[in-house]
């Protein structure tokens, strides 16, 4: 028999609320210096082995920090449909790093994977769009077209894979919201990192690594980027406890400034002016996708408490 708890007092909920935006600001930057270190790691173990690191020590943290309380799984069916496509897009930006793509290009076109959530919610979800996020979502496109324009730096077919990835990404995340009513974000967490390690093992043979066993170097880093990525998952499966998804939604685009920051810093790369003008347009209309998101759930609830009266 569990105890009712009484709703959080304004001071106590607003407390609660800004612990969750730290610890998801805190999220997007471990996850970022992660992707940096299996960028930096990828020409010595190529993407097939990266991704069993990344899958065995990635899926260790989770496991200690949620004291192996992660195993249980309700809806096993979307649980390993999601775990797959997800790997896929893992596969996907590894190629396109290993290719040599800039971080700060790669986050630049996922940016628009909110958009793209807003679109596959109509059928998958039955949500409802106004005109007004209709209008904003052809306007992000539009940012996308303008970094992906012909002549361009991002004109080639590594983006054309970054932007199947990305189509992918956002439909991995609606089936998150849908695993979500069913399963922990602990245990949706753990099972996509482990799948990671199949999925890599079956791809060894097309991706072999260049060598049999990476350097001492090379293997800590990799140890890392599978930590890393599981005290990433923690952090946003507590701070999704913690706040509203509205209010956390924004500091994904803070992988941007990351990507851009380490780009820079460690290869000395700098997106195209094209590129950054397109990321501008696409964060923007993202942005103020989430904010008629939440003018429609305020009024959503408002018409639901004058219906009570």
């Amino acid at each position: 028999m569990s105890a009712v708890l009484p709703p959080l007092a304004p001071a106590a909920a607003g407390d609660a609320i800004l612990r969750g935006m730290g610890l998801v600001a805190l999220g997007y930057a471990v996850i970022t210096v992660s992707d940096a270190m299996v960028k930096w790691a990828l020409p010595e173990v190529g993407p097939a082995a990266a991704m069993i690191w990344r899958g065995v020590f990635g899926a260790l943290a989770i496991a200690v920090l949620a004291r192996g309380q992660v195993v249980r799984v309700v809806n096993r069916r979307l649980m390993l449909l999601r775990c797959t496509i997800h790997c896929g897009v893992t596969v996907l930006f590894y190629i396109v790093w290993l290719r040599g793509m800039p971080l700060a290009d790669t986050y630049a076109v996922a940016a628009a994977s909110p958009l793209i959530v807003t679109l596959l919610a109509i059928p998958i979800l039955g949500e409802q769009v106004g005109w007004r996020r209709w209008a904003s979502t052809v306007g992000g496109f539009v940012g996308v077209l303008v970094m992906l324009r012909p002549g361009g730096d991002l004109w080639n077919a590594d983006a054309a894979l970054l932007v199947l990835a990305t189509s992918l990404m956002a439909l991995t995340r609606l089936w998150t919201r849908l695993l979500a009513r069913t399963d922990t974000p602990a245990s949706i967490a753990f099972w996509l990192l482990l799948a990671h390690v199949p999925v890599g093992l079956a791809l060894l043979p097309a991706m072999p690594p260049p060598s049999a066993l990476p350097g001492w170097g090379t293997a800590a880093v990799l140890v890392l980027l599978g930590a890393a990525n599981g005290v990433a998952h923690w952090l946003f499966a507590r701070a999704f406890a913690l706040a509203p998804a509205s209010v956390l939604a924004p500091f994904e685009f803070s992988t941007l400034v990351w990507g851009l920051v380490l780009g820079l810093v460690i290869w000395g790369q700098f997106p195209a002016l094209g590129t950054l003008g397109g990321a501008a347009i696409v964060i923007a209309a993202g942005l103020y996708n989430l904010h008629r998101e939440q003018v429609r759930r305020r009024d959503a609830l408002r018409a639901g408490s004058q219906g009570k009266n």
